[in-house]
Parts: C-alpha cells; sequence; structure tokens
C-alpha cells in the first residue's frame, strides 16, 4: 500500500511538474524526489508521469486518475488534523485557484496575496488564462467562470455582476474624431478578441456595441487589448475593473455603451468540508462584495477587506 510520504511528494511533483520545484517546496534534495516517484511507481505498479525537458513531469493517464484520489486523501488528513487540532485560525495547506485573465490579474491576484497575509502557512497557486479551467481533471481546487457549470458535482454561487466599456487612451482620442453619440464611432477602428478562438461566448460583445466595427488589431488575451489600447491602437472593450484602474484609459459614451456580465465560483463538492477552501471561498465572496463598485465602473481603486470585518474560517 502507498503511504501518505510518497503521496504527498507525487502531488508537490504534479502541481509544480518539476522534481526541483517539488524539492523546494518540500524542503528535500532533488534526489529524494525522484527517489520518491520512483518507489511509489513501483509500488502502484504504473507509471505516473511522463518525462521531458520541454515539458517536465506531466500526468500520464493511470496519473490523472491517482491524483484524484491522492487529493483526496491530503483533503481528508487536512480536514482530520484541523478538526482535531482546534487551531481554528491556523490554515495550512495547498489552494490552487482557477479565473479568466483579467480578473485573475487585476481583481483576484492582489486580493490572494492580502488572503495569504491573513495565513501565511498556505500556499497558493493562482491561474489567470483565457481558458477553461476543468475541476474534474483536478486543475484546480476554485474555479472562477464566466458561466455556471452546467453539470457535475460542484458547489457554485454567483460571486459577482461586472460592466465592461468602451475605452481608449487619452492620447487616442485627442488625435482623432471627436465621438458624441454612437453614430460617431464609424470613423473609428477597434481591438477585439480572435473570433475562431474565444473559449466562450459571454466574450462576444463588440458587435453588440458597434454594428460592422472595423477590428484591425486582435488577440486571444484581454491583457493584449488592454496594452494595445495603451499605446494608442484603437479603440476596444474592457472590463471596468481593468481600465478604471488605470487613468491613462478613458470610457467613451460610458452612459450609453455598457455590458453586463457575471463572474461564477465553484469548486467539488467533496471540498465542502475542508476549512482552507471554504475560508478562501468566504474570503472571495466578501472581498468582491467590497468592490462592486471597481466592477461596476463606480470606483478606480480596488479594496482590501480590513482585518476587524474578515469572518474567521467555518469550524
Amino acid at each position: 500500500m502507498a503511504n501518505w510520504d510518497g503521496i504527498r511528494y507525487f502531488l508537490e511533483v504534479a502541481r509544480t511538474q518539476r522534481v526541483s520545484g517539488a524539492a523546494l517546496r518540500l524542503g528535500v534534495q532533488h534526489s529524494t524526489v525522484a527517489r520518491r516517484i520512483r518507489a511509489l511507481e513501483q509500488e502502484l505498479g504504473v507509471v505516473l508521469f511522463e518525462k521531458s525537458r520541454a515539458n517536465g513531469f506531466t500526468l500520464t493517464d493511470d496519473g490523472t486518475r491517482f491524483y484524484t484520489y491522492a487529493e483526496l486523501i491530503e483533503s481528508t488528513l487536512l480536514a482530520a488534523q484541523e478538526n482535531i487540532s482546534g487551531q481554528s485560525q491556523m490554515l495550512s495547506g495547498h489552494l490552487r485557484v482557477g479565473c479568466t485573465e483579467g480578473f485573475g490579474n487585476y481583481v483576484l491576484t492582489p486580493l490572494m496575496v492580502d488572503f495569504q497575509h491573513r495565513y501565511p502557512d498556505l500556499t497558493l497557486d493562482i491561474m489567470p488564462v483565457p481558458r477553461f479551467i476543468s475541476l474534474s481533471k483536478r486543475e484546480a481546487d476554485i474555479a472562477i467562470a464566466l458561466e455556471r457549470p452546467q453539470r457535475g458535482p460542484y458547489l457554485c454561487t454567483k460571486l459577482a455582476d461586472y460592466t465592461l466599456k468602451l475605452y481608449g487612451s487619452r492620447d487616442y482620442l485627442a488625435r482623432h474624431p471627436v465621438i458624441e453619440q454612437a453614430q460617431d464611432l464609424v470613423q473609428h477602428t477597434f481591438i477585439g478578441y480572435v473570433e475562431e478562438l474565444l473559449f466562450s461566448d459571454k466574450l462576444r460583445y463588440l458587435d453588440d456595441i458597434v454594428t460592422a466595427s472595423r477590428v484591425i488589431f486582435r488577440s486571444t488575451s484581454v491583457i493584449a487589448q488592454y496594452h494595445a489600447a495603451l499605446r494608442g491602437q484603437s479603440l476596444t472593450i474592457l472590463p471596468c475593473f481593468m481600465a478604471e484602474q488605470d487613468p491613462r484609459l478613458q470610457a467613451v459614451l460610458g452612459q450609453e455603451l455598457h455590458i453586463s456580465r457575471s463572474f461564477w465560483m465553484y469548486c467539488h463538492e467533496d471540498l465542502r468540508q475542508t476549512r482552507r477552501v471554504m475560508a478562501l471561498w468566504d474570503y472571495l465572496k466578501e472581498a468582491v462584495a467590497l468592490n462592486r463598485g471597481l466592477l461596476d465602473g463606480s470606483a478606480h481603486t480596488l479594496d482590501t477587506l480590513p482585518d476587524s470585518s474578515y469572518r474567521p474560517p467555518r469550524p
């Protein structure tokens, strides 16, 4: 039977995809991690990782299946430790959150830094990527997405509504025809997504604001679009939580042209009893609610929760 130490080493290699990264996290030698992984594979009678210089250690099909059970073992042991020790404030372990690119970089990351200051024994992975996060493959503990999952054993909640507006750099607007009404937009060019590579229909919003728009610059990344707009390339639609934090950008017809979307937060149902996951879940609900103004465009800065207002983790 595989022992816990072998499973713990396996989880760190799977998460970092590097033996050296796992060794650093575990505080051991590189050779120790490699030896533990070989021993675990021999005990199980399967190959858990494909190894290459380019991609590091990636899970095989057997490794992916074992990863699901290994995380359940980890969650059970941590939950037992938390409940038996009675140390309600001392959360430890590892958390991984997957989310959309813009929200992950401009809202979630600063909030997660604040959360880790409150619980320094936790290690955190933030994955802001322009694609859906697969909880079925255990890519993350918590996912924040544009769409509510249609099926699966998930605990799910609407995290927030947010607003998008049309923005241009102040330099661009000074050099191009004045925009006083929507009809004036035909004299301008636009930045948008690469349509055939969109990962969600919720991102198809340019035509909702500007019919027959002339898009001359495209990217799969909203952050690339943001930087192109800053360089005075063209006009683009951006989430207010990104653009309103940058005084170099100015909303165009902000009262008239705006779009509403939502963020959904969800995790596996079996993580409901894991206190570190639920602590982060509750924190994000409160912290994002505090920043409702930034998400709807009426505020310009991100705030963190004062220590006195944050409720401790659930018992």
